[in-house]
């Protein structure tokens, strides 16, 4: 039963989200923000990176999953999202996880069906997906779609590659 952790990465807020997986059900571990306090960005960047430690000290994740930076029309605001991406990339390969990506249009269209959704669709999702008593934070509800489009790509690899591919992704079935 492997666990995920799904990233929303963000220089100033990063979402995580946590996930068992159950057969074809998915379980909520636990979720939150990692707010950064600092202007200074090294600073910022230190604390995603921790603050990703720690939950994976606590959660035990198998894999780690992360939204891909996409291009912004703000080129200093692109870079400081891939600087985070990096922490957090860099805190889950510490701790030999597996990191996957994949891109926002991707994420949406796994949780809600289409890749334009909007974030009270995506958070609406997840509350129904993982049945939630209320919605999580926006950030959080991101990074916890990430985990769940993870959790189903994995599944659609297993079912498009059968038994060669079920040895390296079975563990999800």
């Amino acid at each position: 039963m492997p666990i995920i952790l799904g990233i929303d990465p963000g220089s100033r807020i990063t979402g995580y989200g946590v996930i068992q997986c159950q057969g074809r059900h998915q379980i909520y571990l636990g979720s939150g923000c990692i707010r950064t306090a600092s202007d200074d960005l090294p600073q910022r960047l230190q604390q995603i990176f921790t603050g990703i430690s720690e939950i994976i000290r606590q959660y035990h994740p198998d894999q780690m999953a992360i939204e891909r930076v996409f291009l912004a029309k703000n080129a200093d605001s692109a870079l400081k999202l891939g600087q985070a991406r990096g922490a957090a990339i860099v805190a889950a390969t510490n701790a030999g996880l597996p990191v996957s990506e994949y891109s926002a249009t991707q994420i949406k269209s796994a949780v809600v069906g289409t890749g334009r959704a909007q974030k009270t669709q995506v958070q609406h999702m997840i509350t129904q997906i993982l049945k939630l008593p209320g919605k999580p934070q926006a950030d959080a509800a991101d990074a916890l779609s990430v985990a769940v489009c993870h959790y189903h790509t994995c599944q659609s690899l297993v079912a498009l590659g059968g038994q060669a591919s079920s040895r390296t992704y079975g563990r999800y079935r």
